[in-house]
């Protein structure tokens, strides 16, 4: 077998791949042998017919499929001997002529390889990179214990409706004399929080509303842009929606108030656990210091999107091989066709750029992920997602059975694992950069990631 390898513009590469009988001949032979060994051939016996006959049925497609694997082996060998930063998959060459396997070797094959282009990037202690620490002052502390004290409230059985209750009642269809419609929808224990009404002349229907008031109302008016409200509220199916235009009685039969708890042991308890935390100065103690960590993880991902954009535009415009790419992303997205390759090209080609940075970076800093960093990373993920619902108090061993289902789960694995890297990597970056550091509010961090 010989394989040369072609790069003129050093990213369009041609692999050029020639097979002799030699290369294949003895396993080609030892499978048709196993096939003779399996044949059920009418006139012989199990393992006893001809193998002309054996050759003459299987032997092209033996061959094919042996000439295949071993171009595959071999190909991919020599792309890693020699070191070549192939981008995407090998693609059938252009330049390919037809191969007709039924005819003697040798046979020639050309594949077009993507190169990643070449460059060099690094940083050092003589970069300066902005980092924006979030101030957790008394107004952020206020925010996050009116959150805890919202989550812990509970809702109280009131008789006059004001902004924001929930009512209870009883819906019923009318006809257009305003009389209860025979055979008409009837929906009991409809509940409706009128503050989410769309409609003002509808919503002020239910101004100091009382329980027992009869409230005539037209849901579809109520919620003009929202057939998945009016399907809901009156329990039919959403293309039956647009043919409702009726009025109905809504009898007001319960109105809830929601309270917050107060902010008293039993809340520091909830949120901390019991006796953790014995007075409200301990209280703004400790959500001030948990923030913290969490803020730190929003201005460590802030300080990684500004490496990204700082050496993105350190190293500037790459040169790729852009045909062939194309015809790799369409490879690869047949079924959304060239349109779509047009469209996502650019935005795929900012991806590989970072990519291939990162990969420099990983390199440089000798980043290097372990089963812990994984497991880290998925326990770290599994505490943030139950803080997004007030759980701050998770015992260790609910965290911990939490990550180990999401490990369990393939679709987590691979974003696992390149947050593990970036989390890594980031620590990492940090100590070799000079940081200029930002302090910053959390509005104004909040409106520069919008931005970003």
């Amino acid at each position: 077998m010989k394989i040369s390898f072609e790069n003129p513009d050093k990213v369009n590469g041609l692999l050029t791949i020639t097979v002799e009988e030699a290369d294949y001949k003895e396993k080609v032979e030892k499978t048709l042998k196993n096939y003779r060994k399996k044949a059920n051939v009418p006139g012989f016996r199990p393992g006893m017919a001809p193998m002309g006959m054996i050759k003459r049925q299987f032997g092209t497609t033996v061959k094919v499929d042996e000439i295949n694997k071993l171009i595959g082996e071999e190909m991919y060998k020599y792309i890693q001997d020699n070191k070549i930063q192939m981008l995407g998959e090998p693609m059938p060459s252009e330049k390919q002529t037809p191969v007709d396997v039924e005819a003697a070797a040798p046979y020639t094959f050309m594949f077009d390889v993507a190169v990643a282009p070449e460059f060099k990037v690094e940083l050092t202690d003589k970069d300066t990179l902005d980092y924006y620490t979030i101030n957790v002052d008394d107004d952020l502390v206020n925010k996050q214990i009116d959150m805890f004290a919202s989550r812990a409230g509970h809702y109280d059985k009131v008789d006059q409706y004001q902004e924001k209750d929930m009512v209870k009642g009883d819906l019923r269809e009318l006809d257009e004399n305003g009389n209860t419609k025979e055979g008409g929808i009837t929906v009991e224990g409809a509940i409706i929080m009128p503050d989410y009404i769309k409609v003002e002349d509808q919503k002020k229907l239910f101004e100091n509303a009382k329980v027992g008031d009869i409230i005539t109302f037209n849901p579809k008016k109520a919620y003009p842009e929202s057939d998945v409200e009016v399907s809901s509220l009156l329990k039919i199916k959403k293309e039956d929606v647009a043919d409702m235009n009726s009025e109905f009685s809504y009898q007001i039969t319960e109105i809830s108030r929601y309270t917050k708890a107060e902010v008293n042991q039993e809340l520091f308890d909830q949120v901390f656990g019991k006796d953790n935390v014995k007075d409200e100065k301990d209280f703004r103690e400790k959500i001030a210091e948990g923030l913290k960590e969490q803020l730190t993880v929003d201005s460590d991902y802030k300080f990684f999107l500004d490496v990204r954009k700082y050496l993105t535009d350190k190293v500037g415009k790459l040169t790729y091989p852009d045909a062939l790419l194309k015809r790799i992303m369409l490879n690869n997205n047949k079924d959304k066709g060239a349109d779509f390759v047009e469209k996502n090209y650019d935005k795929s080609i900012e991806e590989l750029t970072w990519h291939l940075i990162k990969e420099q970076l990983v390199k440089a800093n000798n980043i290097k992920i372990e089963d812990a960093d994984i497991k880290d990373t998925a326990k770290e993920a599994a505490k943030a997602q139950f803080a997004q619902y007030g759980m701050t108090n998770i015992p260790e061993e609910y965290v911990d059975n939490y990550a180990n289902e999401m490990l369990k789960d393939k679709k987590y694995i691979d974003n696992l694992v390149e947050r593990s890297i970036d989390r890594k990597l980031t620590d990492a970056l940090k100590k070799v950069v000079k940081l200029e550091n930002k302090p910053t509010s959390i509005d104004d961090f909040n409106k520069m990631m919008q931005e970003a």
